[in-house]
């Protein structure tokens, strides 16, 4: 019988008496927007990215708060949580309690790349391949933080890297060895899918390239890890095998085949 890794760790880097500290997962966020406001100021020293050291603090202000934080939260809460929302409207703005929505993140940074790209009269996807090209470290530090945490578990599974979490719902009265599929998406969303993007940008790809494999490549990926993550409690499967991150991914890469043919009409 194989003893599984229990995970039990501690959601926070340090804590202190009143019972508040610095938790990985805030961590994971401004972990994130540091490499993104380093990884613009590094693209405009390369030559990739036409904007001023001030204008790329002003635009990494805009994407942390409106795109991902707002975005995020706004998504977690109609797409995840609309009934509690409904009843409890002020619980929008509890971001200590969580609850995070990557494809609310996409959909909150494309509206400030949109916004951006107007107000610096630069092209969309000039913009938006240096932002992509970030993108990825954020996500993968996201999922760690997950898996820290102990939350967003995967389905149950024997394999012998299964990992027992004791916040996952008891099967048949017991907690079960589950699939650490918080790390299935670190490693794809994050190392795999950021390699994928460092060789398109260092390359020299056609503008454009790299964002729209970013949303294409996100939503693959994610499509995949789905297959090994427990669906969210609230909602469960759609039609018996699909989940909501598999439907969003779908609608993803839908947009990005719609961006792809409006830059090669020259309408982006």
């Amino acid at each position: 019988m194989l003893a599984f890794y229990v995970d039990n760790l501690s959601p926070y880097l340090l804590r202190f008496p009143g019972g508040w500290g610095i938790r990985y997962y805030g961590l994971a966020y401004l972990l994130g927007f540091l490499f993104l406001w380093w990884g613009l100021h590094y693209q405009r020293k390369k030559g990739w990215l036409r904007l001023t050291d001030r204008q790329i603090d002003d635009f990494v202000f805009w994407l942390a708060m409106a795109g991902v934080i707002a975005g995020g939260r706004l998504g977690y809460c109609l797409l995840y949580d609309l009934p509690h929302i409904l009843r409890r409207p002020l619980d929008l703005f509890a971001l200590w309690q969580g609850g995070m929505s990557s494809h609310g993140g996409i959909v909150g940074v494309l509206i400030v790349l949109f916004w951006s790209a107007r107000r610096y009269r630069l092209p969309f996807f000039h913009l938006a391949d240096a932002v992509c090209w970030c993108t990825p470290v954020g996500l993968g530090l996201g999922r760690i933080a997950n898996f820290l945490n102990g939350e967003l578990w995967g389905r149950p599974s024997t394999v012998p890297w299964a990992v027992i979490f004791p916040e996952a719902p008891l099967v048949h009265g017991q907690a079960v060895p589950r699939h650490p599929s918080q790390l299935y998406e670190a490693a794809l969303e994050g190392l795999l899918l950021f390699a994928l993007l460092t060789g398109l940008r260092a390359g020299g790809a056609r503008e454009g390239t790299v964002a729209l494999c970013f949303l294409a490549g996100y939503s693959v990926v994610r499509i995949v890890a789905e297959c090994f993550r427990e669906p969210d409690v609230q909602i469960g499967f759609y039609f018996g095998f699909l989940t909501q991150g598999q439907i969003l991914s779908g609608i993803t890469l839908a947009v990005a085949g719609l961006l792809w043919e409006l830059r090669r009409r020259g309408r982006l």
